[in-house]
């Protein structure tokens, strides 16, 4: 018999680590789970009041990376300090940058996979500011690349466990979608 349970969770999130540019040019990442794709070609993030939000709103343009098991620390570590209060903060996680060709925005250098974005509506809801924006590119290290695609074992994607509070590795594959239920189709 199934109970109730006091606090209702949706998990797996992404862990995607944000990054973008002060109106200064100074580089900043933070650590954001509230996100998911939108159709093909776009990505939709809920941010609070961050240095990140108001960077995107002025630049309108941000790369979002995915967090990794083996950066795990500096992943968690940008998503606990703002910008706000320690200056440095992308140096002491231990990430380095290098700006982005088709937008104004930081690739970080640690993190093997990120997509490029540009701004297509800001939203103001729930007491959050959503992101939506357009994936304009994507770039990829050959380390975690098989036939040309990101191949998520090879990239060791975490997820935030929203339930537990922790971060946990994508895992194996169970089946191929759009496939594995043709099964009861007779």
């Amino acid at each position: 018999m199934k109970q109730n349970i006091e606090k209702a969770f949706v998990t797996p999130l992404p862990v995607f680590i944000i990054a973008t540019y002060g109106p200064d040019g100074v580089p900043d990442a933070m650590n954001a789970a509230w996100a998911g794709q939108v159709g093909r070609d776009m990505i939709s993030v809920s941010l609070g009041n961050h240095v990140s939000t108001e960077n995107i709103r002025a630049n309108r343009e941000f790369t979002v990376s995915y967090a990794t098991a083996d950066q795990i620390a500096s992943c968690d570590f940008v998503g606990m300090i703002s910008q706000a209060k320690l200056a440095d903060k992308l140096a002491k996680s231990g990430f380095t940058v290098t700006k982005s060709e088709k937008v104004n925005a930081p690739v970080i250098d640690q993190l093997p996979v990120a997509i490029e974005c540009r701004v297509a509506d800001i939203i103001e809801e729930y007491g959050e500011t959503r992101i939506v924006a357009q994936i304009v590119g994507m770039l990829a290290d050959e380390s975690v690349l098989t036939d040309g695609k990101v191949d998520l074992d090879k990239l060791g994607a975490v997820t935030y466990d929203s339930s537990a509070k922790t971060y946990r590795r994508v895992g194996e594959t169970v089946a191929g979608a759009w496939s594995v239920g043709k099964q009861l189709l007779g």
